[in-house]
């Protein structure tokens, strides 16, 4: 018999505390490693995160650059109307400066006997370049004599560069002028890295070495008193952190500097820092890189720096406000000649070298350009126009050249003659003084183009835009929309059409009244059309316009450029109807030239940095009332200046000089105005109280003054009408309305549409003698 089987024995089953305990040994070791994990995906993500923060967003912001707002350049030809004085102005706005016999230096001139000797500047422009040269004008009588080079060559046409008026800053009020490396002097990449980060070229964006020294001499002090930033760090810090100090950004400016230099060589990061670097303030403007840094400490282009300059722009590096050289120049100076012994430690300057730019002053202009623009009015309509086709940020960063169609001379006169006018005005009526504003807009009668604004009193206040945006009645300005109507319809309207003058009393609308009087209380009886227009009758007006209709007349206006609502309520028809003095130009504007509306428009052309134009605006003109009868009410306005309510002209301007225009005046002497145009140029004054109080000014004897001031100071030329095939010009008797011989009493010469001529004749009052003379006269020839 086999043995006996043996029993199996049982496991013995391990206390359950003890299985707890392993199961929890084991799920403790996992622990650090799952943490470990999820740090390190954490870590990896937030590196690639910041790895594309510095993609995308490197290049952006790299050349963040404000717009530039050029003027229009000043045109030099033998016969411009334009003195000495101002070409002597437009020399002093573009910072020209005496120079020598040779003027050898673009940017300078020499005073001659009756003239100038000018180096020009070149630039680039919408209407091509213009290069650098060598001029010689003379003047006389008011004009450019001659235009030469100096071995006698006659220069057809010669421009000065456009003068910078203005720059649309990014929110944080950044101005840079972006240079490239190889426009730089060689001294001042070297000297940077030399002082701030030598071991620029051997590190990968963070320096060990550097750090270490700063943390022991940290140690030493018990404080921070050195910092071991690489170039790249800095310029991290410049764009993306922020300037406080504390372990998570440093810790954020360490990992983004290397990943920096991972996709940018060396040079593109030292070229980007040196555009980058802050440099000083400015007011609200803070002056970035060495490009701009340079024209704001020494009035100069950087490539043009000297040792001493290159060292001074280093120096500030490491503290702009500490070493500002205008605040502190004993700070600067010193740390100056510190940059210098280490630039010549560095080997990047010998010893004399050094000696001799420790020996230089500063060398810094006293007072810097103003970031301020001189001329805000106007640059108010620029951005206007432009917020129709740019976002704001675009303006803002993409550094757009943006070339206007201001003429700083005719601004400043523009800006002398509201200052001077208000001021007599005040003085002459016993007004308290700055009791008055004023508005006037300067445009070009051909093409629209928008020579001066003027929005006030202080044209160096950047407020309240009264040329653009305020709006008031415009009196008697609206005349010229309703007479325009109805000589569009010769067949029932001509300037000898006699008009009903006497009292009105108009019911309309739910038992309105409407009873318009003339400004001198009287009535006229039946005058002609002309006359009415000439001497501002309001009741004659007003009947005319309701024979019109108040729709036709409406329509007229809106043709003509008003943009603003017009109510048909009879009062409009005598300017009850609030519009900015920039619509009234507009609307002046199609009248003086001929019909034609060409949208007033202040740019030419916006031009991207590198040259390519981005958008220009081109000449748009579109007929917006017929030749013929344009014509006739231009005859018209030009009648007004001679024997109307404007004929204090003829005491105010030049002698020969001819115009054309219309005064306006509203209830209660609250508003004055004068809109007019001579040969090239159209200008509309205000003038009233911000607070709608009466001036006791009619246009007459508030606007038209100033206005008169203007037109002297551009030295406006005289009307000149093209008459269209279709008018004649006949003499008419203004009693009757019909023909008369013009040596007939009181005889007027009158323009008509062919074919709407009066059909009768008026019998001549003039003396037997007279028409004897005049029959012997006819005789002989």
């Amino acid at each position: 018999m086999g043995r006996p089987a043996r029993p199996r024995k049982r496991p013995q089953r391990k206390p359950a505390r003890a299985k707890s305990r392993s199961v929890k040994s084991r799920r403790s070791r996992r622990w650090p490693w799952l943490v470990s994990a999820v740090l390190l995906v954490a870590a990896g993500l937030y590196v690639a995160y910041l790895n594309h923060l510095i993609v995308s967003q490197f290049e952006a912001k790299r050349y963040a650059l404000p717009a530039r707002v050029y003027s229009s350049p000043l045109e030099l030809y033998a016969g411009e109307r334009i003195d000495r004085r101002d070409v002597a102005e437009a020399l002093r706005l573009l910072h020209f400066k005496p120079g020598t016999k040779d003027t050898a230096a673009p940017g300078s001139y020499q005073a001659l006997g009756d003239g100038y000797l000018i180096h020009t500047r070149g630039f680039s422009s919408p209407d091509g370049d213009e290069p650098s040269r060598v001029l010689r004008l003379h003047f006389a009588e008011g004009r450019i004599r001659s235009l030469t080079t100096p071995s006698g060559e006659a220069v057809a046409l010669a421009r000065l560069a456009p003068l910078l008026i203005a720059k649309i800053y990014p929110q944080t009020h950044e101005d840079r002028i972006l240079v490239r490396m190889s426009e730089l002097p060689p001294l001042l990449p070297k000297a940077l890295v030399s002082v701030e980060d030598r071991r620029f070229y051997e590190h990968h964006g963070v320096d060990p070495v550097a750090i270490g020294r700063a943390l022991v001499a940290d140690l030493r002090a018990r404080r921070f008193v050195q910092g071991g930033s690489t170039l790249t760090q800095q310029l991290v810090k410049n764009f993306y952190l922020s300037n406080r100090r504390s372990l998570w950004r440093k810790f954020n400016e360490a990992i983004m500097a290397v990943l920096l230099e991972l996709h940018y060589d060396k040079r593109t990061i030292l070229e980007t820092y040196l555009n980058e670097v802050y440099l000083g303030q400015d007011g609200k403007r803070a002056i970035h890189g060495v490009g701009l840094a340079s024209e704001f400490y020494f009035g100069r282009p950087v490539q043009r720096l000297d040792t001493a300059q290159v060292a001074l722009l280093v120096a500030m590096v490491r503290g702009p406000t500490y070493y500002d050289p205008r605040r502190h120049p004993k700070r600067a100076l010193a740390r100056r000649n510190l940059v210098l012994n280490e630039m010549a430690k560095a080997g990047e300057i010998d010893a004399v070298a050094m000696h001799r730019a420790q020996a230089e002053p500063l060398g810094v202009i006293p007072k810097p350009s103003s970031s301020v623009t001189p001329f805000p009015d106007f640059l108010d309509l620029v951005r206007a126009q432009l917020a129709r086709d740019y976002r704001a940020e675009d303006l803002r960063t993409e550094g757009l050249l943006i070339y206007t169609t201001l003429r700083p001379l005719v601004q400043l006169a523009a800006q002398h003659a509201v200052d001077a006018g208000l001021r007599s005005l005040e003085q002459r009526h016993g007004m308290k003084r700055d009791t008055l504003e004023a508005a006037a807009v300067v445009t070009s009668v051909d093409n629209g183009e928008v020579y001066a604004v003027v929005g006030g009193r202080r044209a160096d206040f950047d407020g309240f835009n009264r040329a653009l945006n305020a709006r008031r009645s415009i009196g008697s300005l609206f005349k010229a929309a309703t007479y325009l109507t109805a000589l569009e319809q010769p067949g029932r309207y001509t300037l000898a059409t006699l008009l009903d003058d006497n009292p009105l009393v108009y019911h309309y609308g739910q038992g309105k009244v409407w009873a318009p009087h003339n400004y001198e209380r009287q009535n006229h009886g039946r005058v002609p059309l002309m006359d009415a227009l000439v001497h501002s009758y309001n009741v004659s007006s007003a009947r005319l316009g309701l024979d019109l209709g108040l729709p036709a007349v409406i329509k007229t206006a809106h043709d003509l450029g008003i943009e603003q609502t017009i109510p048909e309520y009879p009062a409009s028809l005598l300017g009850a109807v609030p519009v900015p003095p920039i619509e009234i130009a507009q609307m002046y504007q199609t009248l003086a030239a001929g019909g034609y509306r060409a949208p007033l428009r202040a740019i030419q052309a916006v031009i991207r940095p590198r040259g390519d134009s981005l958008q220009r605006y081109p000449l748009k003109v579109e007929r917006a009332a017929p030749a013929a009868a344009v014509y006739l009410l231009d005859a018209a306005l030009h009648e007004v200046t001679r024997r109307g309510t404007a004929q204090s002209l003829g005491t105010l301007l030049p002698k020969g000089m001819e115009v054309a225009g219309k005064t306006g005046t509203t209830n209660d002497l609250r508003d004055s105005w004068f809109a007019g145009f001579g040969g090239r140029e159209v200008a509309v004054v205000w003038v009233g109280r911000d607070d709608n109080k009466p001036t006791g000014l009619t246009g007459a004897t508030g606007a038209l003054p100033i206005w008169a001031s203007i037109m002297r100071g551009i030295h406006a030329e005289s009307l000149q009408m093209t008459q269209p095939d279709n008018v004649d010009w006949l003499t008419i008797d203004p009693k009757t309305g019909l023909r008369t011989q013009d040596y007939c009493p009181g005889a007027q010469w009158m323009a008509f549409v062919k074919g709407s001529e009066p059909k009768g004749d008026s019998p001549c009052r003039a003396s037997p003698v007279r028409r004897a003379m005049e029959w012997f006269k006819g005789l002989l020839q």
